[in-house]
C-alpha cells in the first residue's frame, strides 16, 4: 500500500491548540503529515509544536528563504491524497471560494487535485453569517468537503454551532475519503 500523506493547513483560529492531537491520531493511523500554517496561525500556535509532532517541517510562507521542503506548492499538492485545513477560519473559507491564491495555505489549496476537506471552527455569529454560508455552499458545489462544525460550547463562553469538530470524527471523514479515493 501506498504511503497516506495528507497536508495539514493551520489558520488562525483559538482551536489550533487542538490540532496537535489531530495530528498524533493521524500519526498513529500511519498518516504522513505536512503541515502549512497560516501567519496568522503562528499567533495563536508556534510551528514548533507541529515540526516536532508531525516530524516534518513546517511551512509558513511562500518565500521562506530557508527551504522548508525540497517540492514547491506545486509538487507538494500532488504529493498527498487528502489536504486538511483545520481550523477552517471564515477568512480562509471566504479566500479560497473567491480563488483567491495570496499564501503558501491557499496558493497549495488551488494547486491541490485531491480530497480538500475543511474543519470550521469560529463563533456561531461568524459561522451563521449569509456569506459565509453562501462560500460553503459554494466550496461544496466544487466538491469540497466539511467536517463540522459542531455545536457546543464556543471560545467566548457562549453556545451553539462553529465549535470545532472532535479529532476523532475529522480523522473518521479522513479514513473514509481515503478509502473512497
Amino acid at each position: 500500500m501506498a504511503e497516506k500523506q495528507l497536508i495539514l493547513g493551520v489558520t488562525g483560529s483559538i482551536s489550533a491548540f487542538k490540532i496537535p492531537s489531530l495530528i498524533g491520531i493521524l500519526k498513529e493511523k500511519e498518516w504522513k503529515v505536512r503541515v502549512i500554517m497560516t501567519k496568522n496561525a503562528t499567533k495563536f500556535i508556534h510551528p514548533l509544536t507541529f515540526a516536532t509532532i508531525s516530524g516534518e517541517k513546517v511551512g509558513i510562507d511562500m518565500f521562506q528563504t530557508e527551504k522548508v521542503w525540497e517540492d514547491s506548492h506545486i509538487a507538494l499538492a500532488q504529493s498527498a491524497q487528502i489536504l486538511l485545513i483545520a481550523p477552517a477560519s471564515a477568512n480562509i473559507i471566504g479566500k479560497v471560494a473567491s480563488g483567491i491564491a495570496d499564501d503558501l495555505l491557499t496558493s497549495t489549496i488551488i494547486a491541490f487535485t485531491g480530497t480538500v476537506i475543511f474543519a470550521p471552527a469560529m463563533n456561531s455569529k461568524m459561522w451563521e453569517n449569509p456569506i459565509v454560508q453562501e462560500n460553503v455552499k459554494k466550496l461544496k458545489g466544487y466538491g469540497y468537503l466539511f467536517a463540522g462544525p459542531s455545536i457546543g460550547k464556543l471560545a467566548n463562553g457562549a453556545s451553539g454551532p462553529g465549535r470545532f469538530a472532535d479529532p476523532d470524527d475529522i480523522v473518521r471523514v479522513i479514513e473514509q475519503e481515503a478509502k473512497n479515493g
